[in-house]
């Protein structure tokens, strides 16, 4: 009698103890068998600009290499705000990610006085895909022929020489304000609406400088129209290899501004899941064609951990917060 009431409760032991533990069991199967349904990438940002192109390079290849299926959903709007406050409020299960940039994580926490998301709080990095430097350019026929002459005469007749940029608030407004800063100098702040307008007035010689992406600049600068004065890499870049970094110019000694780009997921994603999506995006930034691509257009492959992620996120949100707010620029 004792034995089969000392049997009975192990049994109902084991089938409570199973009961409690199913529920862990479930979830590790299913981070085990991530991904079982199609990833969403978010980009903030309309199709056809830089973000989207990073983001449909990495998504047809872990289609091609891993074997995942994964979309892109553009949600642009609120210089990016929009798409990633989207991802913010998505279940936190590696299903639905961000590919966030500079300007909407770094910058906008201080640009914005009301932002609906906190970048750090909210959200998980998980990997740097790539960055870009800004590349600064002037009229084939400027009689400017460097960013140094450029600064020298800044100094001479403060104000006189035209800065422009396509937006306010964006990675290269920001951009020019970090250089006059730096080099104790004051442009002429000229915002254009888009790149169309600024390119005819600077071929002409109506503005004197545009800041603006690599990609952006590109074709003009290979047809001879523009001409390369200086670029914020660390180092000079593939595609411009005569064209020197800004910290090249002695006013502007270690002087890097780069936008990079990030994948990551909502705040609370499960740490098996944000590694195996790293280590999957890891290997196909290893791509020969990938690689390449991002070089073409200018940019370099980064890559990583989430930690470093993390830390690259946290101290690029200090260096713009103080380029903002020794400027005064905010924007509501």
């Amino acid at each position: 009698m004792f034995q089969q009431s000392k049997t009975g409760k192990l049994i109902k032991l084991c089938v409570l103890s199973s009961l409690a533990l199913g529920p862990l069991f479930a979830s590790a199967h299913a981070e085990d068998a991530f991904p079982n349904r199609p990833i969403k990438i978010i980009v903030p940002f309309p199709p056809g600009g830089g973000t989207d192109m990073f983001g449909r390079v990495v998504a047809q290849e872990l289609s091609e290499q891993i074997g995942w299926n994964v979309v892109i959903e553009n949600r642009p709007g609120a210089g990016g705000n929009i798409g990633v406050q989207a991802a913010v409020h998505a279940k936190p299960d590696g299903y639905t990610l961000v590919l966030g940039q500079t300007s909407n994580l770094a910058v906008n926490p201080t640009l914005y006085g009301n932002l609906p998301y906190a970048p750090e709080k909210d959200l998980d990095p998980i990997v740097l895909v790539a960055d870009s430097p800004v590349l600064f350019a002037v009229g084939a026929t400027s009689k400017y022929q460097s960013l140094a002459d450029i600064i020298s005469t800044a100094h001479k007749k403060p104000g006189e020489i035209s800065m422009a940029y396509s937006g306010n608030g964006t990675v290269s407004h920001l951009t020019a304000a970090y250089l006059a800063n730096k080099a104790g100098v004051k442009f002429m702040q000229v915002p254009y609406k888009g790149a169309a307008n600024a390119m005819t007035d600077l071929m002409a010689n109506r503005i004197d400088v545009y800041a603006s992406s690599v990609p952006t600049l590109l074709g003009y600068i290979r047809d001879k129209k523009l001409r390369p004065v200086g670029v914020t890499s660390e180092e000079r870049i593939k595609v411009l290899p005569d064209t020197t970094t800004l910290g090249e110019t002695p006013e502007l000694k270690d002087f890097v501004a780069i936008t990079w780009f990030g994948l990551l997921a909502p705040a609370g994603t499960p740490a098996a899941v944000v590694q195996k999506i790293n280590e999957s995006v890891n290997t196909v930034l290893r791509s020969k064609t990938l690689t390449e691509k991002f070089e073409s257009e200018g940019s370099r492959v980064l890559g990583g951990t989430p930690a470093q992620f993390k830390e690259k996120l946290s101290k690029d949100t200090a260096l713009w917060a103080d380029v903002i707010n020794k400027a005064n620029i905010k924007i509501n």
